[in-house]
């Protein structure tokens, strides 16, 4: 098992909001297709602005948002609006190209929870996009609550797809000194992230934001609580197999292509693209979008 800790990274605007950045890092690109991995709060949102994200687009990727506090509305180019809460996932599959916005609501004193990306293979990352918003059911094993939100978990399934490899994202509950041991695909790499509480994982402490990566190989997994309630996440997935490159947020195959991602969509918030949209039309009357950084002056290199 490998521990790597996380980074602050703040999301944005003049009251920005620092989340920890876990995945990607040195080292960890990929745990199956995840990809991206932000921790934040909990935060007062008087006081950090809370989730202000204007329009900005993404290739390539889905992305999977999951709160422990508070709550977020989403707005998207393909029509989609929701607001997600505790104990409810949104999931956007980008494709072939989208844009979204995410504003933490007018109701939330707290902000709290966890945004992860995975990337999408070839086979399927120019796929039209689409979103799904679902609420799973929680359950019990050994002594923990478990929700399972993407993919398989001690005999339940999440019914929303990921038009990728086989995936696994749930959260995870423990009371004071709980045990639970969970029976793991081998095929799959996993990662552990614990949010609070104490944790050891297969006998070994976690430090409190820190991410716990597990080769494939594996076939189970025993976590236990420390003197406190515990709260985690188990990700998890079969190895991508394939060399992505990601940058701001796009997900490419080669620097040409994700430079051609970013003209795009400078041209488009420009007005003065050419054809059909790649990242969609958006309602009148919502805050600007957000124009992609300056790229780096070297070529972006594939990783994976």
């Amino acid at each position: 098992m490998q521990v790597h800790p996380p980074r602050d990274v703040p999301l944005g605007g003049p009251r920005a909001m620092t989340v920890r950045r876990t995945l990607p890092q040195r080292g960890l690109t990929l745990v199956g297709s995840w990809c991206f991995l932000d921790h934040f709060g909990p935060d007062r949102v008087e006081a950090s602005g809370g989730m202000r994200v204007p329009r900005h687009p993404h290739t390539g990727l889905a992305t999977v948002t999951w709160l422990f506090t508070g709550s977020v509305a989403h707005l998207d180019s393909a029509g989609y609006r929701a607001v997600v809460a505790p104990g409810q996932v949104n999931l956007m599959v980008a494709g072939r190209g989208i844009s979204h916005q995410e504003f933490s609501t007018p109701g939330t004193g707290v902000l709290h929870g966890t945004q992860l990306w995975f990337a999408l293979p070839d086979a399927t990352r120019h796929r039209e996009p689409t979103f799904e918003h679902h609420e799973p059911a929680p359950f019990r094993r050994g002594d923990a609550e478990l929700r399972v939100f993407i993919g398989s978990l001690a005999g339940v399934t999440s019914p929303v797809r990921t038009y990728t490899a086989p995936l696994l994202g749930a959260e995870v509950l423990l009371p004071p000194r709980g045990v639970v041991d969970l029976d793991l695909d081998a095929r799959s790499e996993h990662a552990v992230l614990l949010d609070s509480g104490a944790v050891a994982v297969d006998g070994e402490d976690l430090p409190a934001a820190h991410l716990a990566h597990l080769p494939t190989g594996r076939t189970a997994l025993t976590l236990r609580a420390g003197d406190d309630p515990t709260r985690l996440l188990l990700i998890g997935g079969v190895p991508l197999g394939e060399r992505i490159v990601m940058w701001w947020n796009f997900i490419g195959r080669d620097h040409d292509e994700v430079v051609a991602y970013r003209e795009r969509w400078q041209a488009e918030i420009a007005g003065t693209a050419e054809g059909p949209l790649r990242f969609g039309e958006f309602p009148p009357g919502e805050p600007d979008p957000l124009p992609a950084p300056v790229l780096p002056g070297v070529r972006l290199q594939p990783r994976g």
